[in-house]
This record gives C-alpha cells, structure tokens and sequence, in this order.
C-alpha cells in the first residue's frame, strides 16, 4: 500500500489522458478564502476578487472560484509544484535582460 505523506510524483511515471485537457477548467484565484480537513480529505477554498461599479466609487466582492479537495498525498504533491514554480519564476525574475537590438533596413 502507498504511503499517503508520499507525493504521487514519487510513485512513477503517471499518463494524462490527452482528450481530457481541453475540457480542464481554467481557475482563476486571488486566495485562499479558507481551509480546513474532513475525514482526512484537504479542503481549501479558492476566492477571487470582483470590482463592482457603485456610483462612482468601486466594491470589492469576494467570490469563491473553486472547491479544492485533495488527499493529503495531492495536497503535498500540490505544495511542490507550486514551491517549483515558484523557484521559477524566481530564477527568471533574476536572469539579465537583455536588450533587443535595433534593426535598421
């Protein structure tokens, strides 16, 4: 039996089916509105903000996007691609830009 502190990614290669990527919905996010567990499934609550005209001034709503629920081998498989990506980002947020050269015909 796998362990469930393992994160799927230890457990060999894993095929996604490619007819269901154009299907995948895209969710947007600003946060997490909150979170919690229940019969050992993770659950987190992703929000996002909304700008609503009144008058001439501007509210915030807050709308839930998503309910994520997860075991908790996905929650920590989650927790490193996003520590991965954010490695990334970082890196290349720190290479040198280089500038574009001017082209004359």
């Amino acid at each position: 039996m796998a362990d469930p502190e393992t994160p799927a990614a230890n457990q060999g290669p894993v095929t996604i089916s490619n007819s269901s990527s154009e299907r995948a919905p895209i969710i947007y996010f600003d946060g997490a509105s909150c979170f919690g567990h229940h019969n050992g499934a993770i659950q987190i609550e992703l929000a996002a903000n909304l700008l609503m005209p009144v008058g001439a001034a501007v509210r915030v709503d807050v709308v839930q996007t998503a309910h994520l629920r997860c075991s908790p081998a996905a929650a920590l498989a989650l927790r490193e691609a996003l520590d991965k990506a954010l490695a990334m980002l970082k890196l290349g947020q720190q290479q040198p830009t280089e500038e574009i050269p001017v082209v004359k015909n």
